[in-house]
């Protein structure tokens, strides 16, 4: 049976594999679209807010998602990974290098 004709089911536990197995990024929805994952310079929150609607609607469907938000998470890294970005797996107890965002804002007024 080929990738494609197995269940999504089927084909996520095989991504969570240990590493070397499968590749999982290649899996992944947001494959050459960079641009939506990750913020350009001085970019403004409005337009923050619509880039990542547009990259979460590609997360959403993606049979990769979790896998790439625990990949995030573990690893520290800046973006949008599995319709989740940095502010959002930092309130959820995952933390990076530098502070941004929420916590760029909060250490200021402290």
């Amino acid at each position: 049976m080929s990738l494609i004709e197995q269940p999504l089911a089927e084909l996520d536990q095989e991504i969570r594999g240990p590493i070397g197995d499968i590749d999982w990024t290649q899996f992944a929805n947001c494959k050459g679209k960079t641009k939506l994952f990750f913020a350009p310079k001085a970019e403004r929150p409005q337009a923050r807010e619509r880039r990542e609607a547009k990259a979460r609607s590609l997360c959403n469907a993606c049979v990769v998602k979790d896998t790439c938000r625990e990949f995030a998470r573990n690893n520290h890294e800046y973006g949008l990974w599995g319709g989740e970005n940095e502010e959002e797996r930092h309130l959820a107890g995952f933390t990076i290098a530098a502070p941004i965002g929420v916590r760029s804002r909060l250490a200021k007024s402290a």
